[in-house]
């Protein structure tokens, strides 16, 4: 929970929630939306662990805001990539809505671990898990030795044994 005590809450809400919708309104285009992020906003604050006073409130609220607004749009690009696929496949498929979430959100995880992989280790990883390269070709395309790319590959596979397990 917030280290900001209840009536320091509700004060930054109450000055600052107007203009936040605002803020984000003009960025996204409609009021529903803009008030569901600044609604997810103050959450984000409710939740974090900053044991600083705000010092600038609307700086803070919309460095927040714009990283869940980057979240939206990664996780809009990740379902309509997924839509895309499904809808290339020569068979059709039907998938519940229930499953179709799990699916974005198991995509979105998968997206968020790679990248905070690092770009080697990345382009690694994919090389041999979606191309299906072989050490011996991935370490030849990298320019890195058999025993470099193994490396780069426990890194990775260890990451996502850990959000697995999460």
């Amino acid at each position: 929970m917030s280290t900001l005590d209840p009536q320091a809450l509700h004060q930054l809400y109450s000055e600052n929630n107007s203009w936040l919708k605002g803020w984000l309104r003009a960025r996204l285009g409609n009021a529903a939306d803009a008030s569901d992020l600044a609604h997810d906003t103050f959450l984000r604050v409710m939740t974090a662990r900053n044991p600083l006073p705000i010092r600038e409130p609307r700086s803070y609220l919309s460095a927040i805001a714009r990283a869940l607004l980057i979240d939206k749009a990664r996780r809009r690009a990740i379902e309509k990539a997924y839509l895309q696929a499904l809808a290339l496949r020569p068979e059709p498929v039907e998938v519940s809505p229930e499953v179709r979430l799990s699916i974005i959100e198991m995509l979105v995880a998968v997206d968020t671990l790679l990248d905070e992989l690092g770009a080697k280790t990345r382009a690694i990883f994919l090389a041999v898990q979606l191309e299906g390269l072989t050490y011996g070709a991935t370490a030849e395309r990298f320019g890195v030795s058999v025993t470099t790319v193994k490396n780069h590959l426990i890194k990775a596979m260890t990451r996502c044994l850990l959000v697995v397990e999460g």
